[in-house]
C-alpha cells in the first residue's frame, strides 16, 4: 500500500493522469481521476495485498533469505504481474500485441509501475532480513494515514 500509493502520487502529477485517463483510448479503460474508486484505490490495496501476501508466502524461502532476494522478487512479480498478465492489460505481452493502444502511451505505465515493484521488492526483502519494531510501527503509521487520506478522498467525493 505505501509504495503504490506513493508512486501513484507522483506518477499521477508528471504523467499527467487526470488529462491522459480523460482522453481516449486510455478514457476507454481508466476511471477518472476523480471518481471515487480512484479514490478508494490505495485502501482497496489491503485486498491486493492479502493476495500478494498469500502467493509470496509459500515461495518465501526461495528470495528471502538469499543473496540479491529483492532482485529475484523484482523479476517475479514484474515478470507476473505486469509482462505476463492473463489478458491484453495495457503494457503487457499481450496488451501490446492485441490493443490498440498506442504502444507508447502502454509504455508510460512502466515510468510508475517499475519503480513501484522495485521499492515494494526492495522493501519486503528489507524488512525480513532486518526486522526491527521501528519498521513495523513506521509501516503501521503510514497505513492508517494512507487508509485516512483514502477515505477523506472518498468522502469528498460522494
Amino acid at each position: 500500500m505505501i509504495t503504490y500509493f506513493l508512486m501513484g502520487i507522483i506518477a499521477s502529477t508528471i504523467l499527467g493522469y487526470k488529462e491522459m485517463f480523460s482522453t481516449p483510448p486510455m478514457s476507454y479503460l481508466m476511471k477518472p481521476i476523480d471518481s471515487t474508486w480512484v479514490a478508494a484505490g490505495p485502501i482497496l490495496q489491503v485486498l491486493r495485498g492479502l493476495v500478494f501476501a498469500i502467493a509470496l508466502w509459500i515461495i518465501k524461502d526461495s528470495f528471502l533469505f538469499k543473496n540479491r532476494g529483492w532482485l529475484k522478487l523484482w523479476i517475479l512479480v514484474v515478470s507476473l504481474s505486469i509482462l505476463s498478465t492473463a489478458g491484453p492489460t495495457p503494457g503487457s505481452i499481450e496488451g501490446i500485441i492485441y490493443t490498440k493502444i498506442p504502444v507508447l502511451d502502454q509504455l508510460k505505465g512502466y515510468l510508475e509501475i517499475l519503480p513501484q515493484t522495485f521499492l515494494f521488492s526492495v522493501g519486503i526483502y528489507f524488512w525480513y532480513r532486518n526486522p526491527k519494531r521501528t519498521w513495523n510501527i513506521l509501516s503501521a503509521v503510514l497505513v492508517v494515514i494512507i487508509s485516512m487520506l483514502s477515505l477523506l478522498g472518498m468522502l469528498a467525493l460522494i
